[in-house]
């Protein structure tokens, strides 16, 4: 019974012996086609039992007339195991079925009497020829040969294929059709001469992902193409937002890839979304991966960066065979796991003069750095003046550093997807000048002598870039703090740690409305504070308010003449809240020290 429905909290007399089990809908950590994965509970799993499910499992295969050829994976952690195996993307939910009694079957017995009664198409764990003959029923009533047929006839078209739960794609943007699975055509009313690809950049990151998105997105869109962009914010197309909310994964690229009016995709992807379903783009132009830092340890197997880096680096299997992996030449990680990838490669650093960017064009590779403050662009043999690097706005006259690096990796990734160095330059002297460019992210108001910054930081490398572009000495520092619920406590403890080192004056501690994540409300708010303790700050500078909106609002009120606010806000309609609200007050020439009056109040 696959854990996609949650079979542990219908049984209570039985406890499964995997956290997890899921589909795999593209190209994953583990291998580049559609698949399964289990998470095994406990203790790394002995070889004698990852050998049994091995033969579990090509017993199966075998019996289903799955090629056998395709690849059966055990990646072992501290946490327990990965178990996957690639199987047909017809099939996914079956191949799920089978990954579950192949691993019960290994770590039982399991009685009848301890399970649920039998549903139907579930494997009966207790009896092995009934558990097999259910799940070879199983994958023929699943199965599609519609499906397949179609998306092989694809490839000799040299057309991309896209199918979900609901639908069929062929081709991409302006070049897509799209037929619902009840409602499929025949190969010969498939429209192929109509077909084709679009260009594509897959971004990813630690940190500084969505605005390198934002910055390619205007970027293409200077080139003249129709561009549609997804991110942790939504879905947007030619800079309209048509769907709010996280799309960073496999469904938000799927939507944008299926419409008909796209001729360009810049398409964010997460952790989350890599290891949940696996990658959806295929064949794109250039993949970005800006940089690795500590985040979302403990889940699914990943405990460290190394391991984070390999997650990362998954979307080198979506590119293009000439296509462009886009690596920070500055970051050890992908210098380490990046350089050994069967891949072309485009360096970037902040210093152009770096040795790996300097060796990397002596070679005829591609780099983007400064020198002499000024970006320099080397493509294709060229190199290009891309324009004063305290000029662009988004770099606050130069001294925001991330920012730059954000910007001089979206130029050399816009440079492999196709837009000319001239457009590319139009778009680094004016990106940032406007608030609406880059919402969320090192957005900044001033009220007299302070400063209010808004900012997604959402870990401890985030945090501590934004505080050190913030804080100013001599200055009070005011500080919102909060964390996601599927942290550990640890990473927690270390967001408060970063915070402890810039003594902030004031901390309003908060919750993530959307991102609690299975923690009970002010949990993680009372871990922040704790560690903030220990690290010195006083009770008195502490103040627990678990509304983004309501924390945000108590800082403005707490704030005086010269004191500097910091304030990272996530849910994205937490955040339209208090960007109206910081405008208005602008607006209202307000002064830290007066009170929040009119229209401001009635916000609250």
């Amino acid at each position: 019974m696959t854990a996609e429905s949650n079979p542990a909290a219908a049984l209570p007399e039985y406890e499964f012996p995997f956290e997890d089990s899921r589909r795999l809908t593209g190209a994953n950590l583990y291998f580049d086609r559609p698949g399964a994965v289990l998470e095994t509970r406990g203790e790394r799993p002995q070889a004698s039992a990852l050998a049994r499910w091995r033969r579990n499992v090509a017993e199966a295969r075998d019996l289903l007339r799955w090629p056998q050829a395709g690849d059966i994976v055990v990646r072992e952690h501290a946490s327990g195991a990965s178990l996957a195996f690639v199987a047909p993307v017809d099939c996914l939910y079956s191949a799920t079925e089978i990954n579950e009694w192949a691993w019960i079957d290994v770590t039982g017995p399991v009685e009848q009497a301890a399970l649920p009664p039998h549903a139907p198409g579930h494997a009966a764990y207790w009896d092995r020829d009934n558990a097999l003959r259910t799940l070879q029923a199983s994958a023929r009533a699943e199965a599609r040969p519609d499906v397949i047929g179609l998306i092989e006839l694809a490839q000799t078209h040299a057309v991309l294929a896209y199918s979900d739960d609901d639908a069929l794609s062929l081709g991409e943007g302006a070049g897509s059709r799209t037929w619902g699975l009840d409602a499929l055509p025949t190969a010969d009313a498939v429209p192929w001469p109509q077909l084709h690809g679009i260009p594509k950049a897959i971004v990813t990151g630690s940190n500084g992902k969505t605005t390198s998105v934002r910055v390619l997105a205007a970027m293409a869109r200077a080139q003249g193409w129709h561009t549609a962009h997804s991110s942790t914010d939504g879905l947007y197309v030619d800079g309209e937002c048509i769907d709010g909310g996280d799309y960073s994964g496999p469904v938000g690229a799927r939507t944008l890839l299926r419409r008909p009016d796209v001729e360009a995709a810049i398409l964010e992807t997460a952790r989350g979304g890599l290891l949940r379903r696996g990658l959806t783009p295929q064949r794109a132009r250039v993949a970005l991966v800006t940089n690795i830092s500590p985040d979302h340890f403990g889940e699914y197997g990943i405990h460290n960066l190394d391991d984070l880096a390999q997650v990362k680096l998954t979307v080198a299997r979506g590119l293009a065979e000439d296509g462009l992996l886009v690596l920070n030449a500055e970051d050890e990680l992908l210098v380490r796991h990046g350089a050994a990838l069967p891949h072309r490669i485009g360096w970037f650093a902040l210093d152009e003069s770096h040795p790996r960017l300097r060796a990397h064009r002596e070679q005829g590779g591609a780099t983007c750095g400064v020198r002499d403050g000024r970006l320099r662009l080397h493509y294709e043999g060229r190199d290009h003046d891309l324009g004063e690097v305290a000029a662009m706005p988004l770099t606050l006259g130069g001294r925001v550093a991330y920012n730059l690096a954000n910007l001089t990796g979206a130029a050399l990734a816009a440079a492999a997807l196709g837009v000319a160095p001239e457009r590319i330059a139009q778009v680094l002297a004016r990106f940032g000048a406007a608030p609406g460019d880059n919402p969320g992210r090192l957005q900044r108001w001033t009220y007299g002598d302070s400063e209010v910054y808004l900012d997604y930081a959402h870990n401890p490398d985030g945090l501590g870039k934004l505080l050190e572009v913030a804080a100013r000495p001599g200055r009070r520092l005011g500080l919102l703090l909060g964390q996601a619920g599927n942290r550990e406590d640890r990473d927690i403890r270390e967001l408060a740690a970063v915070a402890a080192g810039f003594r902030p004056d004031r901390v309003v501690l908060k919750d993530l409305e959307g991102y609690m994540r299975g923690r009970a409300a002010g949990e993680v708010a009372a871990i922040l504070g704790d560690e903030l303790r220990r690290r010195g700050l006083a009770e008195g500078a502490l103040e627990v308010c678990l509304d983004e909106v309501e924390a945000a609002t108590r800082l403005l009120r707490w704030a005086g003449p010269g004191d500097v606010l910091v304030l990272p806000v996530h849910n994205s309609e937490a955040r339209e809240a208090v960007v109206v609200l910081l405008d208005r007050l602008q607006l209202g020439q307000w002064r830290p020290g007066q009170p929040l009056t009119g229209d401001v109040e009635m916000m609250e």
